[in-house]
């Protein structure tokens, strides 16, 4: 199934939910509706004709001061029909970060979506154990922001940068 397929698949599955298919760069994507996530997903990952069976990457993205939003991006596998997908939702900066988790889909999102959270301070609704992984419980904010500051200090001692 073709990329434009599989758009026009979940078009007519979920209507608005799929805000668009953007193919004009070397990774195409669609966008969904951040609260249409995870239906999405469970949709992806069960219909027969689709069957995106693997997780291979979930992140967080900031562009820094020439974009007002936030992403999360869904690189999604299919073993039995060997085709790809890049999903993303969007998350404007001034609001809070919230999405739903799809780790009851794919088991692999539990660690990639705490190192999002870790990372980008984005919220993961519905995640069985939402907490750092890679920084200490106590680090204040969030490193991969383009507008985060390091600490010159962590717990008396200096951070080498």
């Amino acid at each position: 199934m073709t990329l434009q397929e599989i758009y026009e698949n979940l078009k007519d599955k979920f209507g608005e939910s799929i805000a668009s298919f953007e193919e004009d760069i070397a990774n195409p994507f669609i966008i969904v509706a951040t609260e249409s996530i995870a239906d999405v997903a469970q949709y992806l990952a069960e219909d027969k004709g689709l069957a995106f069976d693997f997780l291979m990457c979930l992140s967080g993205v900031d562009l820094g001061a020439k974009d007002p939003n936030y992403y999360v991006v869904y690189h999604l596998y299919s073993m039995t029909h060997r085709h790809k997908l890049v999903l993303k939702v969007v998350l404007p900066k001034e609001e809070e970060l919230h999405v739903s988790t799809v780790e009851h889909i794919w088991k692999t999102a539990n660690w990639h979506e705490r190192e999002t959270y870790d990372l980008y301070g984005i919220i993961f609704d519905g995640h069985s154990d939402l907490r750092r992984i890679l920084l200490p419980d106590d680090w204040e904010g969030y490193p991969m922001r383009k507008d985060y500051k390091e600490p010159e200090f962590y717990r008396g001692m200096r951070v080498p940068y």
